[in-house]
């Protein structure tokens, strides 16, 4: 495997409006690509947590997993025609700034998401079990390669 965590933080997101799309099965990026609905929720401003990121979102809903691509949103924020949301507890991530080639699939595996665990566990946080964890996919980390052409996802994972 080729991902490498970088650097782990621990952040405090406060409560938000999750705004975008929900998906029972896998999301559907390529959709959100074709119908340019991120230009949409750029419109509104976003919480600072976000930054100047679309997000991959994943909690357990009914003993399933329920997805989402969006963008974080105070509170109460008006949702545009033709999207859902959902609103957040406050929460504390432990996120990971994993570093690997641009394009890479190993970012979206069990196998990088167990090594994020392990990495928990070793520095003795404690995952909030069924709640959220997050890619965020920040412009220029992950949008520009270095000079190895390795960009940087940011891998949220609730904890206590």
């Amino acid at each position: 495997m080729a991902v490498k965590i970088l650097e782990i933080k621990k952040e405090s997101c406060p409560a938000c409006r999750l705004i975008g799309k929900r998906y029972e099965g896998y999301a559907n990026w390529a959709e959100w690509w074709e119908n340019n609905w991120f230009a949409t929720l750029e419109n509104i401003e976003s919480i600072p947590f976000n930054g100047d990121a679309y997000i991959g979102a994943v909690h357990i809903a009914d003993d399933m997993p329920e997805r989402w691509i969006g963008m974080f949103f105070p509170v109460g924020t008006e949702v545009p025609e033709g999207f859902e949301y959902v609103d957040i507890e406050s929460l504390n991530y432990a996120v990971f700034y994993l570093s690997d080639k641009e394009n890479s699939g190993d970012f979206y595996t069990m196998e990088t998401h167990n090594m994020c665990l392990a990495e928990l566990e070793a520095l003795g946080f404690q995952r909030k079990e069924d709640d959220w964890c997050f890619e965020r996919y920040n412009c220029p980390r992950f949008t520009t390669p270095d000079e190895k052409g390795n960009v940087i996802l940011d891998y949220g994972i609730a904890i206590k």
